[in-house]
């Protein structure tokens, strides 16, 4: 073999051999890339967990409050059994929903929503209609009323009110 022969073969071997360390860096720095996506997905996961199940109690509360509101309502149907009734069933049911709301898991809840979603996606459907057009009436009439509010005089300032209004009458007399 000549000298230039083996050169030629060192060049092979020592372009190899880098080709070779550069991979195996490369995939470390992949290897280290991907923990340290797991560990942020996993931290992100728990967080949004510890999130949910805060919020989840919220919820719960604020059913079993609104049921507590509703049976101190049922005071004013005395004379009246039947709707005192209705409304203590109904607050019963809050608060059995309330304690359903603590009791379970946030995935335990989303799969019970999503088997509902599955087996009656027609009713589903129907009641998300309804919470819709409930949504709206409730978002129009609010601006309406807000509208309202801007429109009429004051009562914390009855002097405006008063110029206001003799603004208003002098314009209706003209006309």
């Amino acid at each position: 073999m000549g000298v230039g022969q083996q050169n030629g073969n060192r060049q092979q071997d020592t372009s190899s051999d880098d080709w070779d360390a550069l991979r195996g860096d490369v995939g470390e720095m992949a290897g280290a890339a991907v923990e340290r996506g797991r560990y942020f997905i996993e931290s992100a996961r728990e967080q949004a967990v510890n999130y949910v199940g805060h919020r989840k109690d919220d919820i719960a509360q604020s059913v079993a409050d609104f049921a507590t509101s509703l049976r101190e309502s049922t005071h004013s149907f005395d004379e009246r059994p039947n709707i005192r009734a209705v409304v203590d069933s109904a607050a019963d049911g809050l608060e059995q929903l309330a304690d359903s709301i603590r009791d379970r898991s946030f995935a335990d809840i989303f799969n019970d929503f999503e088997d509902v979603v599955r087996r009656r996606p027609a009713t589903v459907a129907a009641v998300s209609v309804a919470v819709g057009f409930l949504a709206a009436r409730f978002l129009k009439s609010t601006a309406e009323d807000m509208r309202q509010e801007r429109m009429t005089p004051s009562v914390s300032s009855p002097g405006r009110g008063r110029s206001q209004q003799a603004q208003r009458s002098r314009a209706s007399a003209g006309a």
